[in-house]
């Protein structure tokens, strides 16, 4: 990057050159020339609304979307030079158009401001990532179904407080997780319409006194509507805290997946084999086969958050309408942006290729008294208060547990001694197949419910859930 002094677009009434710690610790261009084709696709439209309203003549307007066009090649191709001095992406695009243009490149400018024109950078920025992660999370939402799917016939054991709970299909448990991200997707489909406002044309703070035309600046840049006040359209950042929370949600629950994949891929469950190809080993323990593509997704979810927390605090004390302190949202908003997208793309490519193991699951099912819920159920219809249930399966369960064996291995001469009504019946309700079966209410883990939730879904994804149309 060229460090030359530059005359700043800006300089008219200054007498000294800014100085070398100044240029330092002001300039943006390093992380913001990210934006330059919202960039140039903004100053496009202004371009053009400004010759549509007389305020410039056509064939200004045609050199300037001309020398615009170039200037992108360039970009793309890697032959532009960025100058630090020229501080953002707007300065230096708009030097290297006057450079290439004359008076015509000057005229750009003429009723807007660097402050509306960051604005509709950052918002046309994140509306296109959020289409972009809308389809990365629908893809994940399909591995999931497919997994869920395939293998709608293993039956594992559910948890709470990470103790074994009840008998599950694991293709419920993966559904579960289909739900978080439908929920985050509607989140980020809601936030984008927040996010769809133009605010070109506020001008610096006060909006402008050319006969400018907003709404057809609004269509060409594909906005569905202007802002209502020009001192909250250059100062609003709420547009990007609402998508950091929503990305903070996201990434809770590829988490959450994460979490259970490491558990699940240990040892000491043993539920499910990694893909070598997402895994790696230790440089001293040949053995290893480590989940670092899960672990990774882990810890990258308090970047996330930090992000969010960052934006929060930026916003709180500022006053109207825009403040220098507002650069400092674009770096935690564009590492936010590839965090989550990256996190969920590589957890998208990991569900499809991991593979449960089914012995492992029906093993584990046979310790913890995980049809303990079944036995009381039997017994409140048989007219026993739930609660009075609730204790003879207590009974039962201690009793188990001095002489080392699961609630079916009782024998009946036992159980009649807690409950006359106790009959043979019983035992077929003992099964972790019969309670999984028997879970035929709504949500419900029963094979009927989780085959209709999976067709449901699917349907969700063809129809509401298809990803939203980039253009």
């Amino acid at each position: 990057m060229d460090n030359k002094k530059e005359k700043k677009l800006w300089g008219g009434r200054f007498k000294q050159a800014t100085e070398d710690l100044v240029e330092d610790f002001t300039a943006s261009v390093h992380f913001d020339k990210r934006l330059f084709r919202e960039d140039i696709s903004g100053s496009k439209a202004h371009a053009r609304m400004l010759a549509r309203q007389g305020i410039i003549t056509e064939e200004d307007a045609e050199a300037i979307v001309a020398g615009l066009d170039a200037i992108l090649r360039e970009i793309e191709e890697g032959k532009f030079q960025w100058k630090k001095t020229l501080e953002d992406v707007h300065m230096n695009i708009e030097q290297a158009l006057i450079e290439r243009i004359g008076d015509a490149g000057r005229r750009l400018h003429t009723a807007r401001s660097r402050n509306d024109q960051i604005a509709t950078d950052v918002r046309l920025y994140l509306k296109a990532e959020i289409l972009d992660l809308d389809q990365c999370l629908h893809e994940l939402q399909q591995g999931l179904v497919s997994q869920a799917e395939r293998h709608i016939d293993i039956v594992m054991p559910g948890y709470t407080h990470l103790q074994r709970a009840q008998p599950i299909l694991w293709s419920h448990h993966l559904l579960a997780y289909f739900e978080m991200f439908r929920r985050d997707r509607e989140r980020l489909r809601d936030c984008l319409k927040r996010v769809d406002s133009c605010p070109l044309g506020s001008a610096a703070l006060a909006g402008t006194g050319f006969p400018i035309d907003r709404d057809y600046t609004a269509r060409e840049l594909g906005f569905s509507r202007v802002s209502r006040n020009s001192l909250d359209a250059v100062s609003d950042r709420d547009f990007i805290i609402e998508f950091l929370a929503a990305a903070s949600l996201v990434m809770a629950h590829l988490s959450r997946l994460s979490e259970e994949l490491v558990l699940w891929s240990s040892q000491e469950f043993d539920f499910i084999e990694l893909p070598d190809s997402f895994c790696t080993g230790s440089s001293i323990m040949p053995q290893k086969k480590n989940p670092d593509v899960p672990e990774l997704v882990r810890g990258k979810t308090g970047r996330v958050y930090g992000h969010l927390m960052a934006a929060l605090t930026l916003i709180k004390g500022l006053p109207m309408a825009y403040n220098r302190d507002l650069q400092e949202d674009k770096e935690i908003l564009f590492d936010a942006v590839d965090t989550v997208n990256a996190s969920v793309k590589i957890m998208a490519a990991l569900v499809a290729k991991l593979k449960p193991k089914k012995e492992k699951m029906e093993q584990a099912l046979c310790k913890g008294f995980l049809t303990a819920t079944d036995f009381a159920d039997y017994l409140v219809q048989k007219g026993v208060p739930f609660r009075t249930a609730h204790e003879i399966v207590g009974k039962a369960v201690a009793m188990c547990l001095h002489k080392g064996v699961e609630l079916h291995e009782l024998p009946i001469s036992e159980l009649k001694k807690l409950n006359p009504l106790i009959d043979e019946k019983l035992y077929a309700l003992l099964t972790p197949e019969g309670s999984v079966e028997s879970r035929r209410s709504k949500g419900g883990t029963a094979s009927i419910m989780v085959k209709a939730a999976i067709e449901e879904a699917k349907e969700w994804l063809k129809s509401d859930g298809e990803p939203l149309d980039v253009h």
